[in-house]
């Protein structure tokens, strides 16, 4: 039971109860054993069994001042703890002495008292409400009028945390006699912007911040006085005052731009200066304002007399400083980046010149990239009115020598780079120039130089192909593609990286361009391929996928799979079945699939198939005994066998015979990774085409878990549902008994998709019309009952379908409907001759013939005058296009 003491008058401390209270707090504070430690809080939780124990914390607190700093704030935190949850249950007169201790705490000198008053006064109104304690607020405003720096700050404090513990209390009509205490509190402490203690003009500025988003009336019609205190303060010389000011206008542009608008001339000036503020962390978040500035859709002219200071500020922010150790020597980037060095595992990850380890480096990166992407929004924005005053000193920077000047060279190519799609108007007709600038930069001493000359003149890659139509615009096209082949083969891991990035950029613009060089580039590129770490294998595979899809078939001759192939083959030899860097070349082996067919290519498939079956048969495996394990080598491989089999089609047929791969791909069919099932569909739609009869027995199986994914709420895994609609429809052709009984099923599925069109990936929709009509072509009787529920749907989704094999069969489908549902058919004319109109040719005779059958069922349904009224309202483009299926 709860024990007090009775006392006459207002409640004191007992001398014997304080100082043993005291001692105790002091004792526990010591580094005594686990056994002394716990005996003490014993005796502290005998004590808190007094009603009063609270009144003592508070004393020792508040008041206490002969007893050390540390032992009052460990009381303090204790009396938190106490009134926790249970303030309310306490007597009345404890708790107005408790929050009179915690108002004369506000005013003590030592500043974590104050802020352990300030909290605790928090969570007292957070229990008990402002109306348990009407004199709070008044007493608040008294301390802020006080002139007393100790109570300015403790006042500032307790309001801070009311609002982040009850922020509607602040900004409520009924919390003080009817006023809302935000507006009365804010009208002070704008005043204290101009306080000479540095420490109450930042509590001041970040209490105001915190209403900025809700904007109360207090701050809106004070508006211009918080800005001129922003601008004022702008000029702290506490950084973290600055980073205040600079945070309080983003807000404000992101948040309430029309504050800004009146003044914007002066939140531009105040923002381009601590855009260029000694302390990096606060130009980065400077930096971020122009992007804010423009989703805020304010008039850019407002922002162009600034365009040159502005320029000129970013290009400064994206040169590695002077003083940053980590890039001052170029020997130190050349002796980490080697290419002999194994990368580690943070190398692997999306790069950027610093360390991970290094906060303030990454700062710089950060803000080297934040003032990049800046720059290139400005570029997008105005175009080639910033080149006026930017390019004499990017030309300048670029022309500088000496090794001290590498720092700025390096900056003005990447910036270069950055406005070269934005400001590409102003720059084309002087790209031969620009290009022939960056090409010696190819070779240059320092690595960074190196690396970023070959990103800028990547970015360029489009114009240099469209230039390469005349003499001197293929030279120059050939003299680029010639420095990236050299600096494929650079010494410098990061200079590799770079160089093969825009080589494939430059692949993806140039194409077939690429063609009379194929062999010499094929060289270049294999050359490297046994001496690149981790990290650079990705890339390079990378630029020999996109070459491949480049060149396409011109790919496909001995020469070129001569060179290409044997050595990714010995690189895949080399990795075990459990490394990582078997899914980069599984991935480039899948699109090099695509473009080869030879002779010379499918005397390596045996061997990638069976690679691949051993990589699925042991992450199965590890699958039993680790069922989160990484399910990449599995989609990878199965996705390398879907390109194989789509490609090679018989040749594929005596490998699935020898294999388990049917078995397998069951198990990936049931897998619970959406990403494996999708692939594991893709791979059975492909074998249901080429070598139907090797997924028997199994193919009822097959088909209940295909059918399973087009169940409601498949938009969860489309892409699944996607690959499952195609194998449904892939099997439909290939096996039409073992589809029968899953028709109904099927097509409750598909209606829902047709009807909501609109709301479903694209794909989705014309696979699915695709699906419905193979089923309609193998089994009409069991489709045509559903007919009157979707023909219109399934018209409008047919009638978006691209042209191809899969349309025909599903406009197969169609006209062995409209024979067997002409009533419905009739119903529906407008949709199906839509349909048909979507047809730029039918290549298929077949199909053709049956096309022109069905318009002239339909005409002989109707009578002359209403075909004749039915051809006058049909869309002229439509009539056009269905003329000659009336013939």
């Amino acid at each position: 039971m709860r024990r007090t003491i009775t006392r006459l008058g207002p409640w004191q401390p007992h001398d014997e109860g304080l100082n043993q209270i005291i001692l105790l707090l002091l004792l526990d504070n010591l580094p005594f054993s686990t056994v002394i430690r716990v005996q003490i809080r014993m005796q502290l939780l005998h004590f808190s069994l007094f009603d009063d124990f609270n009144n003592y914390l508070a004393f020792i607190l508040s008041r206490a001042k002969d007893v050390p700093v540390e032992i009052r704030k460990v009381a303090g935190l204790l009396l938190k703890n106490g009134l926790m949850d249970v303030y309310n249950l306490i007597e009345p007169e404890h708790q107005q002495y408790i929050k009179l201790q915690l108002l004369y705490g506000l005013g003590e000198a030592d500043q974590h008292i104050r802020s352990t008053c300030g909290t605790t006064i928090s969570n007292v109104v957070q229990q008990g409400g402002i109306s348990g304690w009407p004199e709070l607020f008044h007493t608040l405003l008294h301390f802020l009028n006080s002139g007393d720096p100790n109570r300015n700050g403790g006042a500032m404090d307790a309001l801070s945390k009311i609002s982040e513990n009850t922020p509607e209390l602040l900004d409520s009509d009924d919390a003080w006699s009817g006023q809302r205490p935000i507006n009365i509190f804010l009208l002070e402490l704008f005043e204290f912007f101009h306080s000479p203690h540095a420490n109450l003009r930042k509590l001041s500025l970040r209490f105001v911040n915190k209403y900025i988003i809700s904007m109360p009336s207090g701050l809106y019609t004070s508006k211009n006085k918080y800005l001129d205190g922003l601008f004022l303060l702008a000029n702290e010389p506490d950084a973290a005052v600055r980073k205040l000011v600079c945070t309080a206008l983003l807000q404000l542009v992101e948040f309430h731009p029309s504050v800004l608008e009146p003044r914007l001339k002066d939140v531009i000036e105040c923002m381009l200066q601590l855009n260029k503020d000694n302390n990096d962390v606060l130009a980065l978040e400077a930096c971020g304002f122009w992007s804010k500035y423009w989703d805020a859709q304010i008039p850019p002219e407002n922002l162009r007399e600034y365009l040159p200071h502005l320029t000129l500020i970013l290009l400064s922010n994206m040169a590695y400083p002077n003083d940053d150790d980590l890039l001052a020597d170029a020997e130190v980037i050349d002796a980490k980046e080697d290419e002999s060095i194994p990368d580690r595992y943070q190398d692997l990850k999306p790069q950027l010149p610093c360390s991970d380890e290094d906060d303030d480096t990454c700062t710089i990166c950060n803000l080297r990239k934040c003032s990049a992407s800046a720059l290139d929004v400005l570029s997008n924005v105005f175009g080639a009115k910033i080149l006026l005053t930017f390019m004499p000193i990017i030309e300048a920077n670029l022309s500088a020598t000496g090794d001290e000047a590498w720092r700025d060279k390096e900056a003005a190519v990447l910036a270069l780079g950055v406005i070269a799609r934005g400001c590409i108007n102003g720059l084309y007709p002087r790209l031969s120039e620009i290009v022939a600038s960056l090409i010696p930069l190819l070779d240059h001493k320092f690595t960074l130089i190196r690396s970023t000359s070959c990103w800028t003149l990547s970015q360029f890659s489009k114009y240099i192909v469209q230039d390469s139509g005349n003499k001197k615009g293929y030279e120059q096209f050939d003299m680029v593609l010639t420095a990236f082949l050299q600096r494929i083969s650079d010494t410098n891991k990061l200079v590799q990286g770079a160089a093969c990035s825009a080589l494939a950029i430059l692949e993806e613009e140039a194409a077939e361009k690429l063609a009379p060089r194929l062999k010499e580039i094929l060289q270049h590129l294999m050359h490297p391929l046994g001496e690149y770490q981790k990290r650079n294998l990705r890339i390079i595979c990378d630029a020999i996928g996109t070459l491949v899809d480049a060149v396409g078939e011109e790919l496909d001759q001995p020469v070129y799979v001569e060179i290409l192939i044997p050595p990714l083959i010995q690189k895949w030899q080399n990795f075990s079945i459990f490394d990582k860097d078997l899914l980069t070349l599984l991935e480039c082996f899948t699109s090099i699939v695509q473009a080869l067919r030879s002779i010379e290519f499918s005397q390596f498939t045996e061997h990638l198939f069976s690679r691949c079956i051993t990589i699925i048969e042991a992450q199965q495996q590890l699958a039993k005994a680790h069922p989160f394990s990484d399910k990449d080598f599995i989609t990878c491989s199965l996705d390398f066998l879907s390109g194989l089999t789509g490609c090679f089609h018989n040749g594929i047929e005596s490998l699935v015979l020898q294999s388990n791969l049917r078995d397998m791909l069951l198990k990936c069919c049931r897998d619970g990774a959406p990403d494996v099932r999708q692939s594991a569909f893709g791979l059975l739609g492909d074998l249901a085409r080429v070598c139907p009869i090797h997924l028997h027995p199994r193919v009822p199986e097959f088909l209940y878990l295909v059918v399973k994914q087009l169940i409601p709420k498949f938009e969860k895994t489309i892409s699944v549902a996607n690959n499952a609609c195609w194998a449904i429809g892939e099997l439909a052709v290939q096996v039409p008994q073992e589809i029968s009984p899953f028709v109904a099923t099927v097509i409750s599925c598909l209606i829902p998709i047709l009807h909501q069109s609109e709301g479903v990936v694209k794909s989705m929709v014309e696979n699915s019309a695709i699906t419905l009509g193979r089923l309609a072509f193998v089994c009409p009787d069991l489709v045509s009952p559903h007919m009157e529920k979707c023909m219109q749907s399934w018209c409008i989704s047919l009638s978006t379908t691209r042209d191809g094999i899969e349309k025909e069969d599903a406009f197969k489908g169609l006209c062995a409907m409209v024979k067997a549902n002409p009533s419905v058919a009739q119903s529906s004319l407008v949709y199906v001759c839509k349909a048909i109109a979507s047809w730029t040719k039918i290549w298929s005779t077949e199909l053709n013939t049956e096309v022109c059958k069905v318009m002239h069922d339909y005409q002989q349904m109707l009578t002359n005058e209403a075909w004749d009224k039915f051809m006058s309202d049909l869309d002229p483009l439509v009539k056009a296009n269905i003329a000659k299926y009336l013939v």
